[in-house]
């Protein structure tokens, strides 16, 4: 799964969790008991212009009017969220981006946007404000300020000893001393597997982890050394995935559940040929290998290909 997709999961799935973590200040306005996702595409030139992808956008409620939107945003606002893959030393693109993403999506739906974005490899000050300004000669003629979270910059440390789940994942993209890189894996993995979550939330965190913690040959074997230990024998539970567990219940339809998920996980939006054929998979031999396929096969289109020799 790409970095894109991974992390477009993770915020539908834990959006409460992340405003929380780096935004706590604004949980007083922004009522996420309700949210509703929103179509991504939106047209830059309607009604035939171009199509551009605005990462995800969420409407939500507030909890007061906000001036001078509140005659007519009947107490709704969008959050508008990008994620975004740059050089350590660059944030030109998406201070030019943001602007417009965020205008288009307020003129489309006339509501207010609240416009966030997570930098990957970025760090800044870690969370704050970046602002967006035009200029002729010492003239202000436009500006702009949205949100942002730079993970690099943020102590990992805290972060994996915090009670915020999403947090804990999240640590792996972040600042961590180089002799405590095995160790926090580790204690992230350890962490997650005793948590109150559900398979599902468990899976894509710790998959989360492992995907991002930055190691070394070293770091890896020490890695796999802390995980022979009694203390992190938990992780184990963090490590097997929905459709692994089906299969030592012996419950196919379980199995094919976790498949299908795992399956959106890698490639986004399921085919619904795709969707058909595992649907149909009717033995354990069978789900064993289509997960062997889905580990190995890099397009969605190569996937649906080889799927049709099971």
């Amino acid at each position: 799964m790409d970095h894109d997709q991974r992390f477009k999961t993770l915020i539908r799935v834990f959006l409460a969790e992340f405003m929380d973590l780096f935004f706590h200040d604004w949980l007083d306005l922004l009522d996420l008991s309700e949210i509703v996702w929103l179509e991504q595409e939106i047209s830059t030139e309607p009604p035939t212009g171009p199509r551009q992808v605005l990462d995800l956008a969420a409407r939500i409620r507030t909890r007061q009017p906000l001036s001078p939107w509140h005659d007519n945003s009947n107490g709704e606002c969008l959050l508008a969220i990008l994620i975004e893959i740059e050089s350590p030393d660059s944030t030109t693109s998406i201070r030019d981006r943001m602007p417009g993403y965020a205008a288009r999506l307020s003129g489309k739906l006339e509501l207010p946007v609240l416009p966030i974005v997570l930098f990957l490899n970025v760090g800044l000050d870690g969370v704050g404000v970046l602002t967006h300004e035009r200029k002729i000669r010492d003239l202000v003629v436009e500006r702009s300020d949205f949100l942002y979270v730079g993970l690099p910059a943020l102590n990992a440390l805290q972060y994996v000893e915090g009670n915020n789940w999403l947090g804990v994942a999240l640590s792996a993209l972040m600042r961590i001393p180089p002799d405590r890189v095995a160790w926090l894996g580790a204690e992230a993995l350890r962490r997650l597997g005793r948590s109150s979550l559900d398979d599902q939330r468990k899976f894509l965190l710790g998959e989360c982890v492992r995907a991002y913690l930055p190691l070394t040959e070293d770091q890896q074997r020490e890695l796999d050394g802390l995980l022979q230990t009694e203390t992190y024998s938990e992780v184990k539970a963090v490590n097997v995935t929905i459709y692994e567990k089906g299969i030592m219940k012996g419950e196919l339809k379980g199995l094919v559940s976790g498949l299908l998920f795992a399956t959106e996980l890698k490639f986004g939006r399921v085919d619904p040929a795709v969707s058909d054929k595992i649907n149909a998979l009717s033995t354990v031999e069978q789900v064993r290998a289509v997960q062997s396929l889905l580990r190995t096969t890099v397009s969605a289109e190569e996937f649906l290909r080889d799927l049709g020799s099971i």
